[in-house]
């Protein structure tokens, strides 16, 4: 009896075409998913931006107020805080916006570009959708690729609005162009990182963390590379290892330099490359890095829910801790440096700072503010992975136990609370010693500690918040991140912005006071205490009465 065998050319099967088969259907399968979240993030920046400029012009009258804005800006800290303010020595409304502004909406246009790849390619691999998805006539690198492609419109369109808000206001096209495209680049620049960082882990917290680790690197070297330059003295090449500063060396409304965007587009191209390359070498679910064996015994210590979530939480803290060590001695480094740029600084520029012998307290004031919101995202990040256990089917097993709704929910909400305790601590010390160092001045570590724990309740109450949507409403559990940005606008912007004082107080940060430059309300500390225990009453409350859910 003869056999006939049936071969497929193995031509066929190595091809491009075939390796990115179902591209198409699978883009529009994720435009279908992404119904909200798309319109959500490429309008939301355009409408950011849209804010700022509408807020400089209403209280933007005169030449006068444009140089107030000048002192402040065109300074090391305003380098630190916005860029290396190019044009600042003649400055105009968009040299402004675009100089100081620009940098946030950038830094939510990384945000953008990696989290859509994460939540498109590995977490549709851990979700286990992505095997359904491949047991179909689907190419190997078409999720990816359907991924990237996806990213890369919204980062085009978030380009184009900015583009078009900015235009619509008068300013030069050119310049405006520019200017939407650099914010574009740096969306595209972090999509790429998720690419590559998304083929190291098979968890999706993980591979978003690597990434945004990337992010916050690229702010840091970015800020101590514009304050370097800003004093004429220092390590200014810091800025030009960054996708936030090649973004920002463009320069719109004054150089308008197109040749840094190159450089973005290059390392989106090869951090995606390296991505594509890396997925051919593991299996489909698995990462590169192998997970640690586990012990074939559990330990005693583990008995509890309390400890169960320590476990989970535990390498999200250890990243954080050495990531705000790190960041608050290189900012605390630059504390004397600092003093020394404002010694002929203008009296209004002063003034901003806290007046002439508070500006010391005025600089680290803020940066106690600024580790408070970084140790906010933790928080938000921390409730969106308890999310995650319950989407995942993890708490289902758990929940079948003696272990009670109320418990597990306590248990992640506790071990997240001390966890922000301990980040802001960390984050203290290492911005003490810094400062310590680079002036002498070792009494600084105590305040500059006192001074960011004494943030901890406004974290709290934006864990707590985060715990409520996530107890009442899953899915709306991304809004808090507007909390974040109103504590971001109303701490930096609200002197610039000139923001009433009832709406600056919407913000949990606005009360506390930014000590050592404010003294620290001790009503506030507990009125936010008691408020954030209230609130985590409401979410148990909540979550024990809605069903769970497994599915995303």
């Amino acid at each position: 009896m003869a056999t006939t065998t049936v071969r497929r050319p193995a031509a066929a099967a190595l091809s491009p075409a075939s390796a990115v088969a179902g591209t198409g259907t699978l883009l529009r399968f994720m435009l279908r998913r992404d119904r909200i979240r798309f319109p959500a993030w490429t309008l939301g920046l355009a409408l950011l931006m849209t804010y700022f400029a509408t807020a400089l012009d209403t209280i933007v009258k005169s030449p006068e107020d444009l140089e107030g804005l000048t002192a402040f800006s065109g300074s090391p800290a305003g380098a630190l805080f916005g860029g290396p303010g190019f044009g600042f020595d003649q400055l105009t409304i968009e040299r402004f916006l675009a100089g100081q502004y620009g940098l946030y909406v950038a830094i939510g246009a990384g945000l953008m570009g990696l989290l859509t790849v994460v939540r498109h390619t590995r977490a549709e691999e851990r979700s286990g959708r992505a095997e359904l998805i491949r047991a179909n006539v689907v190419g190997r690198h078409a999720q990816l690729t359907a991924t990237l492609v996806l990213t890369a419109a919204m980062a085009v369109l978030v380009g184009l609005l900015v583009a078009a808000t900015m235009a619509s206001r008068g300013f030069d096209a050119g310049g405006s162009l520019l200017f939407g495209a650099s914010i574009g680049a740096t969306g595209l620049a972090f999509a790429g990182a998720a690419a590559a960082t998304v083929q190291l882990s098979e968890y999706p917290r993980a591979a978003s963390g690597l990434a945004g680790a990337a992010l916050g690197a690229a702010f840091v070297l970015r800020g101590l590379g514009d304050m370097a330059a800003v004093q004429g003295s220092g390590p200014s090449w810091l800025s030009w290892l960054s996708p936030i500063g090649w973004s920002q060396q463009t320069a719109p409304y004054v150089h308008n330099r197109w040749w840094p965007l190159a450089i973005s587009l290059g390392f989106a191209v090869a951090v995606g490359a390296v991505g594509y390359a890396l997925s051919t070498r593991r299996d489909f679910g698995a990462g590169l890095v192998r997970p640690r064996p586990g012990s074939p015994r559990a330990a005693g210590w583990l008995a509890s829910p309390l400890a169960l979530a320590l476990r989970l939480h535990r390498a999200s803290l250890i990243g954080w801790s050495a990531a705000l060590l790190v960041a608050g001695l290189a900012y605390g480094s630059f504390t004397q440096p600092l003093l020394d740029g404002f010694a002929d600084a203008p009296e209004d520029l002063v003034a901003v700072m806290g007046g002439s012998e508070n500006l010391l307290d005025g600089y680290l004031g803020t940066m106690g503010l600024t580790m408070a919101l970084v140790v906010g995202v933790y928080a938000v990040l921390a409730v969106q992975s308890v999310r995650a256990e319950e989407t995942d089917g993890r708490a289902e097993p758990v929940l079948a136990t003696a272990v009670s709704r109320t418990v597990w929910l306590a248990s992640h909400v506790a071990v997240a609370a001390v966890g922000a305790l301990w980040l802001l601590l960390v984050a203290g010390l290492g911005m003490g010693a810094g400062a310590a160092i680079s002036t002498g001045d070792a009494g600084l570590i105590g305040e500059l500690l006192l001074g960011h724990l004494a943030h901890a309740p406004a974290v709290w109450l934006v864990l707590t918040a985060a715990a409520l949507l996530y107890a009442a409403a899953p899915r709306a559990l991304p809004v808090i991140w507007v909390l974040l940005g109103w504590g971001l606008i109303a701490g930096y912007f609200a002197p610039i912005l000139d923001i009433p004082d009832a709406a600056l107080r919407l913000s949990p940060f606005a009360h506390i006071g930014e000590y050592p430059l404010e003294d620290i309300s001790l009503v506030a500390v507990a009125v936010l205490t008691v408020l954030s225990a209230a609130v985590f009453q409401a979410a148990v409350a909540v979550f024990r009465r809605r069903d769970l859910t497994g599915r995303a």
